[in-house]
Protein backbone atom coordinates (compact mmCIF):
# COMPACT_ATOMS: atom_id res chain seq x y z
CA UNK A 1 0.00 0.00 0.00
CA UNK A 2 1.49 3.27 -1.16
CA UNK A 3 -0.52 5.47 0.73
CA UNK A 4 -2.66 5.65 3.78
CA UNK A 5 -5.55 7.27 4.23
CA UNK A 6 -6.38 9.79 7.15
CA UNK A 7 -9.59 12.03 8.08
CA UNK A 8 -8.71 14.85 10.83
CA UNK A 9 -11.99 15.60 12.82
CA UNK A 10 -11.85 19.25 14.72
CA UNK A 11 -14.47 21.72 15.41
CA UNK A 12 -12.11 24.59 14.95
CA UNK A 13 -11.27 24.20 11.05
CA UNK A 14 -8.15 26.57 11.32
CA UNK A 15 -6.39 23.98 13.81
CA UNK A 16 -7.47 21.33 10.56
CA UNK A 17 -6.14 24.06 8.01
CA UNK A 18 -2.63 23.99 9.73
CA UNK A 19 -2.51 20.90 10.09
CA UNK A 20 -2.84 19.96 6.41
CA UNK A 21 -0.98 22.88 5.17
CA UNK A 22 2.38 22.40 7.51
CA UNK A 23 2.93 18.58 6.94
CA UNK A 24 4.00 17.02 4.50
CA UNK A 25 1.87 14.11 4.41
CA UNK A 26 2.75 12.90 0.99
CA UNK A 27 6.72 12.48 2.57
CA UNK A 28 5.00 10.51 5.50
CA UNK A 29 3.25 7.92 3.22
CA UNK A 30 -0.23 9.37 3.95
CA UNK A 31 -3.43 11.42 2.06
CA UNK A 32 -5.69 13.51 4.20
CA UNK A 33 -9.33 12.20 2.52
CA UNK A 34 -10.93 15.33 4.10
CA UNK A 35 -12.34 16.72 7.67
CA UNK A 36 -15.16 16.98 9.87
CA UNK A 37 -16.08 19.64 12.26
CA UNK A 38 -18.23 17.20 14.59
CA UNK A 39 -18.55 13.53 15.48
CA UNK A 40 -21.57 13.30 13.69
CA UNK A 41 -20.51 14.45 10.46
CA UNK A 42 -16.85 12.03 10.91
CA UNK A 43 -19.68 9.20 11.03
CA UNK A 44 -21.01 9.53 7.92
CA UNK A 45 -17.42 10.13 6.48
CA UNK A 46 -15.70 7.30 8.41
CA UNK A 47 -18.74 5.23 6.40
CA UNK A 48 -18.23 6.56 3.02
CA UNK A 49 -14.46 6.84 3.19
CA UNK A 50 -13.40 3.94 5.53
CA UNK A 51 -9.72 5.99 6.17
CA UNK A 52 -7.00 4.08 7.53
CA UNK A 53 -6.73 6.50 10.47
CA UNK A 54 -8.79 9.51 11.97
CA UNK A 55 -7.36 12.44 13.87
CA UNK A 56 -9.79 13.80 16.23
CA UNK A 57 -10.37 16.11 18.99
CA UNK A 58 -12.31 15.84 22.23
CA UNK A 59 -14.38 18.34 22.80
CA UNK A 60 -17.00 19.01 19.70
CA UNK A 61 -20.12 19.60 19.37
CA UNK A 62 -23.00 17.01 18.86
CA UNK A 63 -20.40 14.46 19.69
CA UNK A 64 -17.52 14.37 21.18
CA UNK A 65 -14.23 12.42 20.17
CA UNK A 66 -14.50 9.44 23.24
CA UNK A 67 -17.98 8.73 21.82
CA UNK A 68 -16.89 9.59 18.11
CA UNK A 69 -14.36 6.55 19.18
CA UNK A 70 -16.11 3.64 20.22
CA UNK A 71 -18.61 4.08 16.95
CA UNK A 72 -15.80 3.74 14.76
CA UNK A 73 -13.94 1.05 16.77
CA UNK A 74 -17.06 -1.00 16.94
CA UNK A 75 -18.15 -0.96 13.06
CA UNK A 76 -14.09 -0.82 11.99
CA UNK A 77 -12.17 -1.99 14.61
CA UNK A 78 -8.81 -1.61 12.21
CA UNK A 79 -9.01 1.84 12.06
CA UNK A 80 -6.51 3.61 14.12
CA UNK A 81 -7.65 6.31 16.08
CA UNK A 82 -5.30 9.31 17.28
CA UNK A 83 -6.97 11.85 19.83
CA UNK A 84 -5.91 15.30 19.34
CA UNK A 85 -7.12 17.92 22.10
CA UNK A 86 -5.95 20.54 24.39
CA UNK A 87 -7.73 19.08 27.52
CA UNK A 88 -5.07 17.63 29.99
CA UNK A 89 -7.50 15.81 31.90
CA UNK A 90 -6.27 12.18 33.25
CA UNK A 91 -9.79 10.58 32.97
CA UNK A 92 -10.04 11.71 29.25
CA UNK A 93 -6.54 10.12 28.54
CA UNK A 94 -7.27 7.14 30.60
CA UNK A 95 -10.68 6.64 28.74
CA UNK A 96 -8.92 6.94 25.49
CA UNK A 97 -6.38 4.61 25.97
CA UNK A 98 -9.84 1.96 27.10
CA UNK A 99 -11.04 1.83 23.72
CA UNK A 100 -7.90 1.12 22.09
CA UNK A 101 -6.73 4.68 21.09
CA UNK A 102 -3.32 5.01 19.70
CA UNK A 103 -1.60 8.07 20.66
CA UNK A 104 -3.48 10.70 22.52
CA UNK A 105 -1.97 13.68 21.34
CA UNK A 106 -1.88 17.37 24.05
CA UNK A 107 -1.81 20.53 21.85
CA UNK A 108 0.08 22.55 21.12
CA UNK A 109 2.45 20.32 19.31
CA UNK A 110 5.18 21.03 16.94
CA UNK A 111 5.22 19.15 13.35
CA UNK A 112 8.61 17.55 14.13
CA UNK A 113 6.49 15.53 17.26
CA UNK A 114 3.55 15.21 14.79
CA UNK A 115 6.15 13.74 12.01
CA UNK A 116 7.81 11.40 14.80
CA UNK A 117 3.94 10.26 15.32
CA UNK A 118 2.34 9.52 12.16
CA UNK A 119 5.93 8.11 10.97
CA UNK A 120 6.09 5.28 13.54
CA UNK A 121 2.12 4.64 13.14
CA UNK A 122 3.00 4.39 9.41
CA UNK A 123 5.58 1.48 10.64
CA UNK A 124 2.97 -0.05 12.33
CA UNK A 125 0.33 -0.19 9.70
CA UNK A 126 3.07 -1.70 7.18
CA UNK A 127 3.85 -3.56 9.76
CA UNK A 128 0.23 -5.22 9.67
CA UNK A 129 0.26 -5.61 6.37
CA UNK A 130 3.41 -7.64 5.95
CA UNK A 131 2.17 -9.89 8.26
CA UNK A 132 -0.76 -10.38 6.36
CA UNK A 133 0.65 -10.70 3.19
CA UNK A 134 3.43 -12.88 4.29
CA UNK A 135 4.38 -15.84 1.92
CA UNK A 136 5.55 -18.21 4.45
CA UNK A 137 2.31 -17.76 6.68
CA UNK A 138 0.68 -18.47 3.16
CA UNK A 139 2.41 -21.34 2.29
CA UNK A 140 1.96 -22.54 5.59
CA UNK A 141 -1.65 -22.40 5.78
CA UNK A 142 -2.18 -23.39 2.01
CA UNK A 143 -0.80 -26.82 3.49
CA UNK A 144 -2.57 -26.84 6.62
CA UNK A 145 -5.56 -26.55 5.10
CA UNK A 146 -8.88 -28.51 5.61
CA UNK A 147 -8.03 -32.19 5.98
CA UNK A 148 -8.72 -34.52 3.20
CA UNK A 149 -11.56 -36.50 4.17
CA UNK A 150 -13.37 -33.07 5.31
CA UNK A 151 -12.69 -31.61 2.22
CA UNK A 152 -13.76 -34.85 0.16
CA UNK A 153 -16.94 -34.85 2.28
CA UNK A 154 -17.69 -31.17 1.63
CA UNK A 155 -17.18 -31.86 -2.51
CA UNK A 156 -19.37 -35.08 -2.29
CA UNK A 157 -22.17 -33.26 -0.62
CA UNK A 158 -21.95 -30.32 -3.03
CA UNK A 159 -22.31 -33.17 -5.52
CA UNK A 160 -25.37 -34.90 -4.06
CA UNK A 161 -23.73 -37.87 -3.46
CA UNK A 162 -24.23 -38.45 0.07
CA UNK A 163 -27.76 -40.61 1.30
CA UNK A 164 -29.44 -39.63 4.27
CA UNK A 165 -28.45 -43.42 5.81
CA UNK A 166 -24.52 -42.41 5.50
CA UNK A 167 -24.75 -38.36 6.58
CA UNK A 168 -24.51 -39.13 10.64
CA UNK A 169 -21.96 -41.09 10.02
CA UNK A 170 -19.76 -38.95 8.09
CA UNK A 171 -20.13 -36.03 10.23
CA UNK A 172 -19.21 -38.49 13.32
CA UNK A 173 -16.20 -40.35 11.49
CA UNK A 174 -14.61 -36.66 9.88
CA UNK A 175 -15.93 -34.69 13.54
CA UNK A 176 -17.40 -31.99 11.53
CA UNK A 177 -20.55 -30.25 13.20
CA UNK A 178 -23.55 -29.01 11.35
CA UNK A 179 -25.94 -28.15 14.11
CA UNK A 180 -28.46 -25.60 12.23
CA UNK A 181 -30.87 -25.47 12.32
CA UNK A 182 -30.75 -23.71 8.97
CA UNK A 183 -28.12 -23.38 6.94
CA UNK A 184 -26.75 -21.70 3.74
CA UNK A 185 -24.18 -22.14 1.02
CA UNK A 186 -21.43 -18.99 0.54
CA UNK A 187 -19.25 -18.73 -2.55
CA UNK A 188 -16.08 -16.50 -1.73
CA UNK A 189 -14.69 -15.91 -5.09
CA UNK A 190 -11.54 -13.98 -5.64
CA UNK A 191 -10.57 -12.19 -9.01
CA UNK A 192 -7.35 -13.67 -10.98
CA UNK A 193 -7.35 -11.30 -13.42
CA UNK A 194 -7.29 -8.40 -10.63
CA UNK A 195 -5.07 -9.46 -8.32
CA UNK A 196 -2.04 -7.11 -7.01
CA UNK A 197 1.20 -6.93 -9.62
CA UNK A 198 3.76 -9.20 -8.06
CA UNK A 199 0.99 -11.35 -6.04
CA UNK A 200 0.48 -14.96 -6.55
CA UNK A 201 -3.21 -15.40 -7.53
CA UNK A 202 -2.88 -18.65 -5.84
CA UNK A 203 -1.51 -17.21 -2.60
CA UNK A 204 -3.67 -14.43 -3.15
CA UNK A 205 -6.71 -16.30 -3.16
CA UNK A 206 -5.29 -18.51 -0.11
CA UNK A 207 -4.88 -15.41 1.51
CA UNK A 208 -8.50 -13.77 1.01
CA UNK A 209 -10.20 -17.65 2.79
CA UNK A 210 -8.14 -16.89 5.47
CA UNK A 211 -8.94 -13.52 6.16
CA UNK A 212 -12.77 -14.77 5.57
CA UNK A 213 -12.40 -17.28 7.94
CA UNK A 214 -10.95 -15.11 11.09
CA UNK A 215 -13.84 -12.21 10.13
CA UNK A 216 -16.86 -13.87 9.51
CA UNK A 217 -16.89 -16.74 10.99
CA UNK A 218 -18.02 -17.28 14.39
CA UNK A 219 -21.30 -15.99 14.28
CA UNK A 220 -22.09 -18.28 11.44
CA UNK A 221 -20.10 -20.52 12.65
CA UNK A 222 -18.59 -21.39 9.00
CA UNK A 223 -17.46 -24.82 7.86
CA UNK A 224 -14.64 -23.37 5.04
CA UNK A 225 -13.46 -25.88 2.06
CA UNK A 226 -12.44 -25.15 -1.29
CA UNK A 227 -14.88 -26.28 -4.41
CA UNK A 228 -14.63 -25.73 -7.84
CA UNK A 229 -11.80 -23.32 -7.77
CA UNK A 230 -13.37 -21.07 -5.33
CA UNK A 231 -13.49 -20.86 -1.81
CA UNK A 232 -17.19 -22.14 -0.41
CA UNK A 233 -18.53 -21.78 2.90
CA UNK A 234 -21.26 -23.49 4.22
CA UNK A 235 -23.12 -20.83 7.49
CA UNK A 236 -24.90 -21.76 9.54
CA UNK A 237 -28.21 -19.79 11.02
CA UNK A 238 -30.54 -19.52 13.65
CA UNK A 239 -32.99 -18.13 12.39
CA UNK A 240 -34.36 -17.50 8.55
CA UNK A 241 -34.09 -14.05 8.75
CA UNK A 242 -30.61 -13.82 9.74
CA UNK A 243 -29.56 -14.37 5.90
CA UNK A 244 -29.41 -10.13 5.65
CA UNK A 245 -27.23 -9.86 8.18
CA UNK A 246 -25.06 -12.62 6.83
CA UNK A 247 -25.31 -10.20 3.53
CA UNK A 248 -24.40 -7.58 4.90
CA UNK A 249 -21.22 -9.14 6.80
CA UNK A 250 -19.85 -10.34 4.10
CA UNK A 251 -20.11 -7.38 1.40
CA UNK A 252 -18.24 -5.40 4.29
CA UNK A 253 -15.50 -8.57 4.43
CA UNK A 254 -15.73 -7.70 0.49
CA UNK A 255 -14.52 -4.08 1.25
CA UNK A 256 -12.20 -4.55 3.74
CA UNK A 257 -10.50 -6.96 1.35
CA UNK A 258 -10.60 -4.47 -1.67
CA UNK A 259 -9.15 -1.80 0.64
CA UNK A 260 -6.67 -3.76 3.02
CA UNK A 261 -5.34 -7.15 0.28
CA UNK A 262 -6.35 -5.34 -2.77
CA UNK A 263 -8.21 -8.24 -3.85
CA UNK A 264 -11.56 -8.00 -5.90
CA UNK A 265 -13.79 -10.80 -4.14
CA UNK A 266 -17.28 -11.21 -5.01
CA UNK A 267 -19.23 -13.45 -2.24
CA UNK A 268 -22.29 -15.20 -3.89
CA UNK A 269 -24.93 -15.87 -1.08
CA UNK A 270 -27.26 -18.74 -1.82
CA UNK A 271 -31.26 -19.27 -0.55
CA UNK A 272 -31.55 -21.07 3.06
CA UNK A 273 -32.36 -24.97 3.62
CA UNK A 274 -33.19 -26.58 6.55
CA UNK A 275 -31.66 -29.69 5.49
CA UNK A 276 -28.07 -30.61 5.07
CA UNK A 277 -28.44 -32.79 1.95
CA UNK A 278 -30.29 -29.20 0.16
CA UNK A 279 -27.35 -27.27 0.21
CA UNK A 280 -26.23 -28.56 -3.01
CA UNK A 281 -29.44 -26.38 -4.48
CA UNK A 282 -28.21 -23.53 -2.04
CA UNK A 283 -24.49 -24.16 -3.64
CA UNK A 284 -26.12 -24.02 -6.74
CA UNK A 285 -27.90 -20.56 -6.26
CA UNK A 286 -24.33 -18.95 -4.59
CA UNK A 287 -22.81 -19.55 -8.10
CA UNK A 288 -25.81 -18.08 -9.59
CA UNK A 289 -25.73 -14.83 -8.01
CA UNK A 290 -21.90 -14.66 -8.45
CA UNK A 291 -23.02 -14.48 -12.27
CA UNK A 292 -24.32 -11.17 -11.33
CA UNK A 293 -21.85 -9.28 -10.52
CA UNK A 294 -21.83 -8.32 -14.76
CA UNK A 295 -25.16 -6.47 -13.50
CA UNK A 296 -24.14 -5.45 -9.76
CA UNK A 297 -20.51 -5.23 -9.93
CA UNK A 298 -17.62 -6.94 -7.89
CA UNK A 299 -16.31 -6.39 -4.69
CA UNK A 300 -19.73 -7.28 -3.13
CA UNK A 301 -22.14 -9.50 -2.05
CA UNK A 302 -24.55 -10.96 -4.13
CA UNK A 303 -27.86 -12.70 -2.40
CA UNK A 304 -29.72 -14.85 -5.37
CA UNK A 305 -32.82 -14.39 -2.70
CA UNK A 306 -32.78 -10.68 -3.27
CA UNK A 307 -32.02 -10.75 -7.03
CA UNK A 308 -34.60 -12.86 -8.03
CA UNK A 309 -37.75 -11.67 -8.08
CA UNK A 310 -39.34 -14.37 -6.68
CA UNK A 311 -38.96 -17.23 -4.84
CA UNK A 312 -38.63 -20.24 -6.03
CA UNK A 313 -40.64 -23.37 -5.00
CA UNK A 314 -37.98 -25.94 -5.68
CA UNK A 315 -34.82 -25.94 -5.93
CA UNK A 316 -32.81 -26.33 -9.26
CA UNK A 317 -32.79 -29.66 -10.99
CA UNK A 318 -29.67 -31.25 -12.25
CA UNK A 319 -29.43 -29.97 -15.86
CA UNK A 320 -26.91 -30.63 -18.18
CA UNK A 321 -23.62 -28.46 -18.71
CA UNK A 322 -25.45 -27.17 -22.28
CA UNK A 323 -28.98 -26.20 -20.54
CA UNK A 324 -27.30 -24.78 -17.15
CA UNK A 325 -25.34 -22.20 -19.56
CA UNK A 326 -28.30 -21.52 -21.54
CA UNK A 327 -30.06 -21.02 -18.61
CA UNK A 328 -27.71 -18.61 -16.99
CA UNK A 329 -26.98 -16.84 -20.13
CA UNK A 330 -31.23 -16.22 -20.42
CA UNK A 331 -31.06 -14.41 -16.46
CA UNK A 332 -27.30 -11.85 -17.46
CA UNK A 333 -29.35 -10.98 -20.13
CA UNK A 334 -26.99 -10.62 -22.83
CA UNK A 335 -29.33 -11.42 -26.48
CA UNK A 336 -25.55 -12.10 -28.16
CA UNK A 337 -24.02 -14.15 -25.52
CA UNK A 338 -27.69 -16.36 -25.52
CA UNK A 339 -27.62 -16.62 -29.27
CA UNK A 340 -24.35 -18.38 -28.48
CA UNK A 341 -25.88 -21.00 -25.98
CA UNK A 342 -28.76 -21.59 -28.15
CA UNK A 343 -25.93 -22.74 -30.98
CA UNK A 344 -24.36 -25.01 -27.98
CA UNK A 345 -27.44 -26.56 -26.72
CA UNK A 346 -28.65 -27.46 -30.28
CA UNK A 347 -24.85 -29.01 -30.36
CA UNK A 348 -25.35 -31.66 -28.06
CA UNK A 349 -25.49 -35.55 -29.27
CA UNK A 350 -28.79 -35.83 -28.21
CA UNK A 351 -30.25 -33.07 -31.43
CA UNK A 352 -28.00 -34.54 -33.67
CA UNK A 353 -28.74 -38.43 -33.12
CA UNK A 354 -29.01 -40.86 -35.85
CA UNK A 355 -32.88 -41.67 -35.61
CA UNK A 356 -36.06 -39.46 -36.24
CA UNK A 357 -36.94 -41.17 -32.40
CA UNK A 358 -33.77 -39.41 -30.78
CA UNK A 359 -34.59 -36.16 -32.45
CA UNK A 360 -38.39 -36.36 -31.20
CA UNK A 361 -37.00 -36.96 -27.50
CA UNK A 362 -34.54 -34.39 -27.30
CA UNK A 363 -37.40 -32.06 -28.77
CA UNK A 364 -39.39 -33.03 -25.87
CA UNK A 365 -36.54 -32.67 -23.37
CA UNK A 366 -35.98 -29.39 -24.76
CA UNK A 367 -39.61 -28.40 -24.12
CA UNK A 368 -39.75 -30.06 -20.31
CA UNK A 369 -36.80 -27.91 -19.45
CA UNK A 370 -38.18 -25.07 -20.73
CA UNK A 371 -41.30 -25.33 -19.06
CA UNK A 372 -39.78 -26.04 -15.89
CA UNK A 373 -37.40 -22.79 -15.79
CA UNK A 374 -40.61 -20.95 -16.32
CA UNK A 375 -42.27 -22.10 -13.76
CA UNK A 376 -39.10 -21.72 -11.63
CA UNK A 377 -38.88 -18.22 -12.09
CA UNK A 378 -42.80 -17.19 -12.10
CA UNK A 379 -43.36 -17.01 -16.22
CA UNK A 380 -46.38 -17.21 -17.72
CA UNK A 381 -45.50 -20.64 -18.99
CA UNK A 382 -49.07 -21.84 -19.91
CA UNK A 383 -49.62 -18.42 -21.72
CA UNK A 384 -45.81 -18.54 -23.76
CA UNK A 385 -45.93 -22.32 -24.58
CA UNK A 386 -50.00 -22.81 -24.99
CA UNK A 387 -51.26 -26.58 -26.01
CA UNK A 388 -47.89 -28.46 -24.88
CA UNK A 389 -49.00 -31.28 -27.29
CA UNK A 390 -49.32 -29.04 -29.98
CA UNK A 391 -46.59 -27.08 -29.55
CA UNK A 392 -44.38 -30.52 -29.73
CA UNK A 393 -45.90 -31.53 -32.77
CA UNK A 394 -45.21 -28.68 -34.08
CA UNK A 395 -41.43 -28.49 -33.20
CA UNK A 396 -40.55 -32.07 -34.08
CA UNK A 397 -40.85 -31.17 -37.81
CA UNK A 398 -39.66 -27.68 -37.70
CA UNK A 399 -36.06 -27.62 -40.06
CA UNK A 400 -32.76 -27.40 -37.91
CA UNK A 401 -32.27 -22.73 -38.88
CA UNK A 402 -36.21 -22.79 -37.89
CA UNK A 403 -35.99 -24.41 -34.49
CA UNK A 404 -32.93 -22.83 -33.46
CA UNK A 405 -34.55 -19.44 -34.59
CA UNK A 406 -37.95 -20.41 -32.14
CA UNK A 407 -36.09 -21.09 -29.14
CA UNK A 408 -33.30 -17.85 -29.70
CA UNK A 409 -36.94 -15.93 -29.77
CA UNK A 410 -38.39 -17.90 -26.38
CA UNK A 411 -35.05 -17.37 -24.74
CA UNK A 412 -35.04 -13.61 -25.51
CA UNK A 413 -38.38 -13.66 -24.15
CA UNK A 414 -37.65 -15.27 -21.01
CA UNK A 415 -34.72 -12.64 -20.42
CA UNK A 416 -36.95 -9.92 -21.27
CA UNK A 417 -39.86 -11.15 -18.66
CA UNK A 418 -36.96 -11.59 -16.02
CA UNK A 419 -35.15 -7.95 -16.35
CA UNK A 420 -38.42 -6.59 -16.14
CA UNK A 421 -39.24 -8.66 -13.09
CA UNK A 422 -36.31 -7.67 -11.16
CA UNK A 423 -36.64 -3.67 -11.97
CA UNK A 424 -40.29 -4.19 -10.81
CA UNK A 425 -39.38 -5.96 -7.83
CA UNK A 426 -36.88 -3.17 -7.23
CA UNK A 427 -38.79 -0.58 -7.94
CA UNK A 428 -41.49 -2.12 -5.18
CA UNK A 429 -38.60 -2.01 -2.63
CA UNK A 430 -37.62 1.48 -3.31
CA UNK A 431 -41.11 2.70 -3.03
CA UNK A 432 -42.08 0.70 -0.12
CA UNK A 433 -38.81 2.40 1.47
CA UNK A 434 -40.01 5.54 0.16
CA UNK A 435 -43.19 5.11 2.00
CA UNK A 436 -41.59 3.71 5.48
CA UNK A 437 -39.48 6.95 5.09
CA UNK A 438 -42.63 9.27 5.00
CA UNK A 439 -44.28 7.88 7.86
CA UNK A 440 -41.21 7.46 10.11
CA UNK A 441 -38.49 10.66 9.63
CA UNK A 442 -40.00 12.09 12.84
CA UNK A 443 -38.69 9.13 14.62
CA UNK A 444 -35.04 10.35 15.82
CA UNK A 445 -33.75 6.11 15.34
CA UNK A 446 -35.28 5.85 12.26
CA UNK A 447 -31.96 4.20 10.15
CA UNK A 448 -30.63 2.02 7.67
CA UNK A 449 -30.26 -0.79 9.94
CA UNK A 450 -34.62 -0.69 10.58
CA UNK A 451 -35.61 0.24 7.44
CA UNK A 452 -34.02 -2.78 5.88
CA UNK A 453 -35.13 -5.21 8.69
CA UNK A 454 -38.43 -4.05 7.69
CA UNK A 455 -38.34 -4.90 3.93
CA UNK A 456 -36.64 -8.12 4.89
CA UNK A 457 -33.19 -7.18 2.74
CA UNK A 458 -29.45 -6.84 3.31
CA UNK A 459 -28.23 -2.88 3.70
CA UNK A 460 -25.95 -3.75 0.80
CA UNK A 461 -28.86 -4.51 -1.85
CA UNK A 462 -31.02 -1.89 -0.21
CA UNK A 463 -28.42 0.90 -0.80
CA UNK A 464 -27.56 -0.35 -4.70
CA UNK A 465 -30.93 -0.27 -5.67
CA UNK A 466 -31.92 2.87 -3.73
CA UNK A 467 -29.01 5.07 -5.02
CA UNK A 468 -29.84 3.47 -8.75
CA UNK A 469 -33.71 4.77 -8.68
CA UNK A 470 -33.48 8.08 -6.31
CA UNK A 471 -29.98 8.93 -7.20
CA UNK A 472 -29.07 9.76 -3.51
CA UNK A 473 -28.45 7.53 -0.72
CA UNK A 474 -30.65 6.65 1.84
CA UNK A 475 -29.19 9.26 4.71
CA UNK A 476 -29.55 12.13 1.54
CA UNK A 477 -32.96 11.14 0.99
CA UNK A 478 -34.06 11.00 4.36
CA UNK A 479 -32.49 14.56 5.39
CA UNK A 480 -34.40 15.62 2.07
CA UNK A 481 -37.59 14.56 3.37
CA UNK A 482 -36.78 16.47 7.09
CA UNK A 483 -35.69 19.32 5.52
CA UNK A 484 -38.77 19.19 3.49
CA UNK A 485 -41.10 19.18 6.55
CA UNK A 486 -38.94 21.47 8.55
CA UNK A 487 -38.87 24.24 5.46
CA UNK A 488 -43.11 23.59 5.55
CA UNK A 489 -43.40 24.30 9.85
CA UNK A 490 -41.36 27.29 9.55
CA UNK A 491 -43.03 29.03 7.03
CA UNK A 492 -47.07 27.81 8.26
CA UNK A 493 -46.53 27.96 12.05
CA UNK A 494 -45.04 29.90 14.90
CA UNK A 495 -43.50 26.86 16.25
CA UNK A 496 -39.92 27.36 18.24
CA UNK A 497 -36.67 25.94 15.99
CA UNK A 498 -36.56 23.36 19.21
CA UNK A 499 -39.80 22.08 18.77
CA UNK A 500 -39.69 21.85 14.85
CA UNK A 501 -36.37 19.91 15.64
CA UNK A 502 -38.14 17.67 17.42
CA UNK A 503 -40.66 17.41 15.20
CA UNK A 504 -38.53 16.08 11.95
CA UNK A 505 -36.46 13.46 13.65
CA UNK A 506 -33.58 15.57 15.47
CA UNK A 507 -33.21 15.64 19.17
CA UNK A 508 -30.40 18.20 19.42
CA UNK A 509 -31.78 21.47 18.04
CA UNK A 510 -28.14 22.57 17.40
CA UNK A 511 -27.64 19.81 15.06
CA UNK A 512 -31.21 20.41 13.64
CA UNK A 513 -29.54 24.22 12.95
CA UNK A 514 -26.21 23.05 11.37
CA UNK A 515 -27.96 20.61 8.91
CA UNK A 516 -30.22 22.93 8.01
CA UNK A 517 -28.00 25.82 7.24
CA UNK A 518 -26.00 22.79 5.87
CA UNK A 519 -29.22 22.33 3.30
CA UNK A 520 -30.46 25.98 2.29
CA UNK A 521 -27.53 28.14 3.13
CA UNK A 522 -29.25 30.09 5.99
CA UNK A 523 -30.69 29.16 9.78
CA UNK A 524 -33.92 28.38 10.64
CA UNK A 525 -34.35 31.79 12.29
CA UNK A 526 -33.03 33.84 9.31
CA UNK A 527 -34.94 31.57 6.86
CA UNK A 528 -38.27 32.34 8.81
CA UNK A 529 -37.47 35.89 9.19
CA UNK A 530 -36.66 36.07 5.16
CA UNK A 531 -39.48 34.33 3.80
CA UNK A 532 -42.41 35.88 6.28
CA UNK A 533 -41.35 39.43 6.14
CA UNK A 534 -42.78 40.55 2.75
CA UNK A 535 -45.88 39.15 4.21
CA UNK A 536 -46.59 41.61 7.27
Amino acid sequence: MDKYTLLLVDDEEEVVQIIIKKMDWEALGFTVVGYASNGVKALEMVEEYQPDVVMTDIKMPYMDGIELTKRIKERYPETKILVFTGFDEFEYAREAVHIGVEEYILKPINAMELSEVFTQLRKKLEQEVSEKQNMETLQQYYMESLPLLQANFYSTLMEGKITEGELDRYLTDYQISLEGPYYCCLVIHTSVTQAPENMNPVLLDTLVQKQAMERISDRWRLRHFSYMENGVAIAQLKEEEEITDLTDECDKFCRYAHRILGAVVTVGVGPVCSEILKLPGSYTGAREALSYRVLYGASRAINIGEIVPQKQTEMAPEYTEETAHLFKMIRLGDKERIEEAVEQYLGHPSFSGKSLQQHHVAVMDMISELYRFATNNALPAEEMFGDMRKLCDYLVDLMPDVLRRWLTDICFTFSDKLVRARNTSSQTIVSEAKEYIYANYADENLSLDEICRELGVSSSYFSSIFKKETGTSFIGFLTECRMEEAQRLLLETDEKNYVIAGRVGYADPNYFSYVFKRQFGVSPSKFRMEHTKGEK
